[in-house]
Formats: structure tokens, C-alpha cells, sequence
């Protein structure tokens, strides 16, 4: 394929998991305005969004593509991440304290990993998103961890608020934090991160780099902290000096206190 063909191809399509849940999937992919084909193995895609009858998952798609890229808050990978040591950092970056929990948007949802942490620790989370597929997947995994075996799963999820758009048209004034986690290249040389940041990449297409604009956009809205999730030894991400940092073995957390 050329690469004006490469440019003309669709970034995410629809695709059932079996030829059963065909009429789920064209439901699905007219909802998010997207192409349907009946075999994702076949698709000419940057990415499938593939649909089975209680859950959907997207698959990035091309030669030798990784695994499939699933969004489970209620998942063992979820279970180990809410006991890691980084949940300290992140509570305590956005303010979390025994009596305090603040109302965080978070402006960059993403795979809903640390608006699932902050939600774990009392806070209430509205997880903005600006794909529609990502929106779709998150909303999903929230109706499904509200079914989970854990009381804690499920009273954490009932504190996360997904919607759909982009943040920087935003005026955010029901929130006490606004928190931003723009993509960045690898910060852990793992073979999943990797694969889940392709998957992103692929997904959201050829989008500017907007996060500067974004944290600038954060400083103007009327909310009491703005925290940044940084690579460790990367410049801050807007000319402000920030209030104050907190910083783990590979990631720092920017706090502007307002």
C-alpha cells in the first residue's frame, strides 16, 4: 500500500467478535458513526473495535498486531494497580486526605486506569474523553464493574461520570481539580504499555499535540489545583513554574495550586 493509501485508511472500525453478534456490531458502529466489516482479521484498518454480545475490546490490526486491548476496571491487572505504591503519590498530588476527597475532571481519560485509582480513594471523577470509541469502551467497563463480586469495585465506579468531547471546550466549575495525563512516549519498558500506547496512538490518528494548549486551558479554569502527570526528567509542560512536584522512580506529578 502506498502511503497516500496508508493516509486514506480508516482509523477504527466495527467488527462482531462471531458472525452472531453481526447485527450487534452494525448497531454499534452506527451509533459511533463508524465503518462495519464482518471480519476484523480482514479489515483494513488502523484499529477494530471488536464486538461480543457482553463486552467489547479493540484489537490494533496491520502485521504480527499485539493482543487485544481490553478496558476492565474489575480485571486482576486493575486489582494489582489500585495496591501500587503510585496511588500515594497521585491521592496525594491531588489532594486526597483522610476527611478530604476532592471532585476531580479528569481532562484526558484515556484507558480510565488512574480515574479508577482516584475514584478507589473517595474521590468523585467525571473522565472526559475525546474519542468517541474510547468514551463508548469506558462507559462499558463503568456498567460492567458495577456488576462486580467487589464492594469496592463497585462502589468506586459509582463515582466515575464518563463523557464524551474534547476538554478544551470545556468550562469546568463543578470540579476541584482538573487533572491532565497527555500521552507521553514509554515511561516503563514493558512489552503491555507499549502495546497499549500504539493502540492509543492508532486510535486517536494523526491529532496535534494539544497538551500544552490543554494545561494552559487547566490554569484558567476555576478550579483549586491542577495536577500534570509527567514523565521524572521531563520539563514541566507549560512556562508556569509549578506549585510543587511529587516524584516516583518514572513518572512526577506537576501540582499548581491555585
Amino acid at each position: 500500500m502506498t502511503d497516500d493509501g496508508a493516509d486514506l485508511m480508516p482509523e477504527c472500525i466495527v467488527a462482531p467478535a462471531n458472525a452472531g453478534q453481526w447485527a450487534h456490531a452494525v448497531k454499534i458502529a452506527e451509533t459511533l458513526c463508524l465503518p462495519v466489516a464482518a471480519d476484523w482479521r480482514q479489515a483494513t484498518a488502523r484499529v477494530a473495535l471488536v464486538v461480543d454480545f457482553d463486552r467489547a475490546w479493540l484489537q490494533q490490526l496491520g502485521s504480527k498486531p499485539p493482543g487485544p486491548l481490553h478496558v476492565d476496571f474489575a480485571s486482576p491487572e486493575m486489582t494489582h494497580r489500585r495496591k501500587g505504591g503510585q496511588n500515594e503519590l497521585l491521592g496525594r498530588a491531588v489532594g486526597v486526605k483522610a476527611n478530604k476527597h476532592p471532585a476531580v475532571f479528569d481532562a484526558t481519560a484515556g484507558l480510565g486506569r488512574d480515574a479508577f485509582v482516584l475514584a478507589d480513594l473517595g474521590c468523585e471523577v467525571t473522565l472526559v474523553e475525546r474519542s468517541q470509541t474510547l468514551a463508548f469502551l469506558l462507559e462499558q467497563a463503568v456498567d460492567r464493574a458495577r456488576l462486580s463480586a467487589s464492594d469496592q469495585v463497585r462502589h468506586a465506579v459509582e463515582r466515575m461520570r464518563v463523557v464524551w468531547g474534547e476538554s478544551l471546550e470545556f468550562e469546568v466549575s463543578d470540579s476541584d481539580v482538573i487533572y491532565i495525563d497527555p500521552m507521553f512516549p514509554d515511561r516503563r519498558n514493558t512489552a503491555a504499555v507499549k502495546k497499549d500506547l500504539a493502540v492509543l496512538q492508532r486510535l486517536h490518528g494523526q491529532q496535534p499535540d494539544d497538551s500544552a494548549a490543554l494545561a494552559d486551558w487547566a490554569l484558567e479554569q476555576s478550579v483549586s489545583r491542577v495536577v500534570v502527570k509527567r514523565p521524572a526528567k521531563a520539563p514541566p509542560l507549560t512556562d508556569r513554574a509549578p506549585s510543587h512536584a511529587l516524584s516516583g522512580k518514572a513518572v512526577r506529578f506537576d501540582v499548581y495550586v491555585r
